[in-house]
């Protein structure tokens, strides 16, 4: 923060364009804004810039403000949008007019004399010529462009609105932004707005121009080829204490290095000096461990609270009236300690609310086919399944006394013919509440399946 503005002072500001969805670079951005301002107690604020009504959407500002609202991030005042402020925009255009120091043109780029607005007329900056204009950037440091390598620009569309520009210097002028902290691809877009706000007699805010987010090709991500909507992670299962956390970190590091803590702590040691200014690389696998790491650090009841939606959606392998929500939280802490994301969560699950199970072909061939004395193994199981005691402790031993008297090991045939796959949680517990026939009714249709020489097909994983 320069030193000449004190803390409480500090307006810092997010203003998205409400043409699509809320992507992480632009969320990053809003949220760097916001541990900014919290962590000098300053203010925060919204400005829609939503001045081309041609692709303005008004569903995609209600999901701007739930997915800000989802990481955490709350404002200080009601939002601004630029629609509203068009009148404001109109009277600093004219009086460039009437000053000189802007023109109009026509459909064909022609100049066209005048001092006041004409209807259909796009109005053009004069940019002086033989100047430097500097900033010092509080991450890039001293930043200067000559103002011969600018043409003049459009501030005016001949639609009757303003351009990003004009209205964006405007604005920032009027809500009092001290800071403005944004992506590095509008670092060329300060000489024309510092011109501006000079001929408005403000002056300009602090700028940071944060570093690019980059993909595993080292390129800017991209919607084309990139998973860059913040919904879409909401969607899958990512938890915003952990997106925050890790999107606080792409061109920020904690000065002791530990990653992973609370957005307070975040905010206390955060400093805008301390951005590094080379491109920060979105790594989703980095990501999905941050989000393992604070799944597996919530209580049962809140994981299960959080998880149902996303194994409740309709789209699950089993009918909505097979969903046991006890038996849910009973294997809750064996989930919560395995998913990358809540909406793995269902893959563990499936076994337990489906009719019947669709078994995998590789671990069918490795298990049940290749593995030694399988049908002897089922034999035994279903016997002793039938009559003893339906506890965790008894349907784990009765497993491990098969498998030690025919001197093989029967846990993953048994797993297989149960869940059909050979890996996942511990079964036991789940089995008790599973049930004794349905138990047994697996193991006899893997039983005869395996008898019958079937086995699932490798491409389509199907059952029979």
């Amino acid at each position: 923060m320069s030193a000449e503005i004190n803390g409480a002072d500090v307006r810092a500001r997010f203003a998205p364009s409400p043409t699509g969805y809320l992507h992480v670079g632009s969320a990053r951005t809003a949220l760097f804004n916001w541990i900014f301002a919290r962590s000098v107690g300053g203010k925060f604020v919204l400005r829609i810039e939503d001045t081309d009504a041609n692709r303005n959407q008004q569903d995609v500002i209600d999901v701007i403000f739930r997915e800000l609202e989802w990481l955490g991030i709350d404002w200080d005042e009601e939002p601004v949008f630029q629609s509203a402020r068009k009148d404001r925009h109109r009277d600093v255009v004219s009086q460039l007019l009437a000053d000189g120091r802007a023109y109009m043109e026509d459909a064909e780029k022609n100049e066209v004399a005048g001092t006041e607005i004409l209807d259909g007329m796009a109005v053009r900056y004069r940019v002086p010529k033989g100047r430097s204009v500097s900033f010092q950037d509080d991450v890039r440091g001293e930043v200067t462009f000559q103002t011969d390598d600018l043409e003049d620009f459009v501030i005016w569309r001949s639609n009757g609105s303003a351009m990003f520009l004009l209205a964006n210097a405007v604005d920032d002028a009027d809500m009092g932004i001290t800071h403005a902290i944004r992506g590095e691809d509008l670092l060329n877009t300060v000489p024309k707005v510092t011109l501006l706000l000079e001929e408005m007699g403000v002056p300009s805010p602090r700028y940071g121009h944060l570093p690019l987010l980059v993909g595993e090709d080292r390129k800017k991500l991209s919607k084309r080829k990139d998973d860059v909507s913040l919904a879409d992670y909401r969607t899958r299962g990512y938890l915003p204490e952990a997106m925050a956390n890790y999107l606080a970190l792409l061109g920020w590091g904690p000065p002791d290095d530990v990653e992973i803590r609370p957005m307070a702590e975040i905010i206390d040691l955060f400093s805008l000096e301390s951005v590094n200014k080379a491109p920060a690389f979105f790594d989703v696998k980095k990501l999905q461990h941050f989000n393992s790491t604070y799944i597996q650090a919530m209580e049962p009841a809140e994981f299960v609270a959080t998880a149902t939606p996303f194994i409740t959606t309709g789209d699950e392998p089993w009918a909505a009236e097979d969903f046991d929500p006890t038996l849910f939280g009973l294997v809750a802490p064996e989930i919560a300690q395995r998913v990358r994301t809540l909406s793995e969560s269902s893959a563990l699950l499936d076994w337990m609310f489906v009719d019947e199970v669709t078994f995998q072909a590789k671990p069918w061939t490795k298990a049940m086919v290749k593995g030694k004395r399988v049908p002897e193994i089922l034999d035994g199981v279903i016997e002793r399944y039938q009559s003893c005691d339906w506890n965790p402790e008894t349907i784990g031993s009765v497993v491990k006394d098969v498998g030690d008297e025919l001197e093989v090991r029967s846990q993953a045939p048994v797993r297989v013919a149960i869940t059909g796959t050979n890996a996942g949680i511990p079964m036991w517990d789940a089995l008790e509440k599973l049930g004794r026939d349905r138990t047994v009714a697996r193991l006899q249709r893997a039983r005869d399946l395996l008898a019958s020489g079937w086995a699932p097909e490798p491409a389509a994983e199907a059952t029979s």
